[in-house]
């Protein structure tokens, strides 16, 4: 018995597009309707291979790319209190005096850099572009270009004002910049050998082998590359979110998102804070509970 196909004018992008044809998918978790679709555009895809349906997949695909939705992934997981031994690592390593003034200029900007990554928020290529000229120093902040070339206030907690203020006095000891307008200074630079006596500023590849370094240092070789720098933007949001009671804009504004829901994205608890929470409910006695 011969196999009866059906007519293939049926199946056309316009079909694809209607209002109904999705209204099952809606029911499904975003993640299962991105794998129907994938299996759909395949479908599709064998069809115009074998000559049994005209070529409009780009039609259909870019139908489909309008229909579907967006899964927004959730910011890495993050190790906090790897990020509280690494501060309290570099805070505690301005004792560590060395007889070497570059190396202590080293460590005395580590220790301002990292300071500034945990409680600004700033990304590494804003941190990395910061000059003197840029802060306000009695207020405690700095007028800094951030992502998408918006101007935004950045504010500086009391210990990572100090930290650069002790690394900047030193270095002005060890460096005279030659050239360069005193505003126009970078506040951190690089002290590599390939920078010798010029006041060059710390680049992105610096910044990450200065994390790195403080990683292994304060938490041991095995945990190098699980705190990067974006790590530090991660927890600074943290912090607010915890500190102001899970207030979503004021995280918004601090961490300068565009989109509140790139905030909401890191409200999100921790499977931790998920089983404290609900020992603290179910299992801790409590007055009046049997």
């Amino acid at each position: 018995m011969a196999c009866r196909r059906k007519p293939r004018q049926r199946l056309t992008p316009a079909l694809i597009g209607s209002p109904g044809s999705f209204t099952e998918l809606r029911a499904q978790e975003a993640s299962t309707e991105a794998i129907y679709i994938t299996a759909l555009v395949g479908f599709y895809e064998y069809l115009v291979a074998e000559d049994l349906w005209p070529d409009k997949l780009a039609k259909v695909k870019s139908i489909l790319k309008r229909r579907l939705r967006r899964v927004t992934p959730l910011p890495p997981p993050f190790a906090r209190e790897q990020i509280d031994k690494i501060i309290s690592y570099v805070r505690a390593s301005q004792a560590a005096a060395t007889t070497e003034p570059r190396e202590q200029l080293r460590r005395l900007r580590d220790r301002a850099f990292v300071l500034t990554l945990a409680d600004t928020g700033l990304r590494i290529s804003e941190a990395c572009r910061l000059t003197t000229g840029h802060f306000d120093w009695p207020e405690r902040r700095a007028q800094v270009e951030i992502k998408g070339g918006r101007q935004s206030t950045v504010r500086f907690s009391d210990r990572a004002v100090a930290a650069i203020q002790a690394y900047l006095v030193l270095r002005d000891t060890v460096i005279v910049p030659t050239g360069m307008r005193r505003n126009a200074l970078p506040i951190f630079a690089r002290h590599d050998d390939g920078a010798g006596s010029k006041l060059l500023p710390l680049n992105s590849l610096g910044a990450r082998k200065l994390v790195d370094r403080a990683v292994v240092d304060a938490v041991g070789a095995e945990a190098k590359g699980t705190v990067t720098p974006h790590s530090f933007r991660h927890y600074f949001v943290t912090v607010v979110l915890r500190a102001s009671g899970g207030n979503l804009k004021m995280a918004q504004r601090l961490a300068r998102h565009k989109n509140i829901s790139i905030t909401e994205r890191y409200a999100r608890v921790s499977d931790e804070e998920e089983d404290r929470g609900y020992h603290e409910i179910f299992n801790e006695q409590k007055p009046g509970k049997k």
